[in-house]
């Protein structure tokens, strides 16, 4: 069993990027998926989420309007595309799956990523 978090790398403030979380060993179009991230001396917070059953999303405060996270069910993925970028959006991103509704609360997430460094920078 193991999530695979790619697609980061370095874009100029104002780009985009476009992360994608895949799954190996079971199907990630049964489980609830988060999008994490984590900057440097900071705590690791949600930025958003999708449930398994309806697939309604909730984005955080800094992601939302910029942020959109979607299903790709016959590739069994999930996607975070992410425009407008900013430097504050440096961080390494995370995906995560769980069999609790989509949700912010790390603990709620069986199966972790790797995560993928986004760095925003000029």
């Amino acid at each position: 069993v193991q999530l695979q978090a790619s697609g980061g790398g370095l874009v100029q403030p104002g780009g985009s990027l476009r992360l994608s979380c895949a799954a190996s060993g079971f199907t990630l179009n049964d489980y609830a998926v988060g999008w994490f991230r984590q900057a440097p001396g900071k705590e690791r917070e949600g930025v958003s989420c999708i449930n398994s059953l309806d697939d309604n999303t909730y984005y955080s405060v800094s992601a939302k309007g910029r942020f959109t996270i979607s299903r790709d069910k016959a590739k069994n993925t999930v996607t975070l595309q992410m425009n407008g970028l900013k430097p504050e959006d440096t961080a390494v991103y995370y995906c995560a799956a769980g069999t609790r509704p989509a949700t912010f609360n790390l603990e709620s997430y069986i199966y972790w990523g790797q995560g993928t460094q986004v760095t925003v920078s000029s």
